[in-house]
């Protein structure tokens, strides 16, 4: 069973590598050179790309070219997949010249690449106010979510402190894929010290790709961070439950019922915001992430159709649902219809 799925697996990424790597440029080849769209140098280029996909995730190998290759290259390929099939689309419904029309494309596609590359070099500051009658008095929170250290560097996490240092917030809440590769150094985490505040972490899906996760995860206390695996953490009125992202959504839901109090605003911290539909009734606040809103659009489209909620504030009966866009990138350092946002959360007696 387990060779059938691996089998799948190899194949969806060799069609997926296709569509994404190639099949673009075989396109502008056919609109400016009239060439046909699918040639014998697109299979050895194919193949080049497949192996080195392939290579990079099974050997966790982070040399900067091949990284670039891998997620730069699939963001780019991302984005001209998209125009490059709305000109075919054009050349085949409407006499239009390819030579023009392949000008148009590349155009289009160096500069919405541009504009995205840029476009994740920022961090906004998202605020939202919460108001509840469980709280006496107003407490400020501070939440980054999907911040990938790793496939983002110290400096990113620099860039983050800086747009925080003038907030007074009470708590920090980290909500899941802070580090996603062996390559970050968790001494460079060292700076998190300076913040005299309580950190909470609540694990994502990519820390439990990391190698001797369960080393990492417990070395985090060393940098002033509190790991909320599957626990709860009361500061004044508030109950802060943090559900761990590898486990059934049903053994979430239970958890996170057993956590529960009823007599306190409960707020739980999980990485994937689909907990949110089965506990709701019971919860105050939901804050979390994974989404990333989509990255890169139309990828949000996709993203839609696993996940009902994935970007912005969402309310059912008296319980509020946050979905992050994230505080970082994942792959390529790109985002076109979505921004890099930290959350600063404002509760306030109602």
């Amino acid at each position: 069973m387990n060779y059938f799925k691996t089998t799948i697996l190899y194949i969806v990424i060799f069609i997926v590598t296709y569509l994404i790597y190639i099949y673009p440029f075989d396109i502008l080849n056919y609109f400016i050179f009239g060439e046909s769209i699918f040639k014998l140098s697109s299979l050895l280029f194919l193949f080049i790309f497949y192996f080195s996909i392939i290579f990079h995730f099974k050997s966790h190998n982070n040399a900067f070219p091949l990284r670039l290759i891998v997620y730069e290259g699939m963001g780019i390929g991302f984005i001209s997949f998209c125009i490059v099939n709305i000109g075919y689309l054009i050349v085949i419904f409407y006499p239009f010249s390819r030579v023009f029309l392949g000008a148009i494309c590349i155009f289009l596609i160096f500069s919405i690449t541009t504009y995205s590359l840029i476009n994740a070099r920022f961090i906004n500051l998202k605020s939202i106010k919460i108001f509840s009658s469980k709280v006496d008095e107003q407490i400020r929170l501070v939440f980054i979510s999907d911040t990938h250290l790793g496939s983002n560097s110290k400096k990113h996490l620099k860039k983050i402190l800086f747009k925080i240092k003038n907030i007074e917030f009470d708590l920090m809440l980290i909500g899941g894929d802070f580090i996603d590769s062996n390559s970050f150094d968790l001494e460079d985490l060292y700076i998190l010290k300076n913040i005299k505040k309580p950190i909470l972490f609540i694990s994502g899906n990519h820390e439990y790709y990391l190698k001797d996760f369960e080393k990492k995860l417990k070395k985090l206390k060393k940098f002033n961070i509190y790991f909320l695996d599957n626990k709860s953490f009361k500061y004044k009125n508030i109950n802060c439950i943090g559900i761990s992202d590898n486990q059934t959504l049903d053994k979430q839901k239970n958890i996170a019922k057993k956590l529960i109090k009823e007599n306190l605003f409960n707020l739980i911290m999980v990485h994937k915001p689909n907990l949110w539909e089965k506990i709701f009734e019971n919860t105050d606040l939901m804050l979390s992430g994974h989404t990333h809103n989509g990255q890169i659009f139309p990828f949000n489209f996709f993203v839609k159709l696993q996940y009902k909620n994935i970007y912005g504030l969402y309310e059912k009966i008296k319980s509020k649902l946050y979905v992050s866009s994230g505080s970082g990138c994942w792959g390529p350092k790109m985002r076109l219809g979505s921004r890099n946002e930290i959350v600063d959360i404002l509760i306030l007696k109602k």
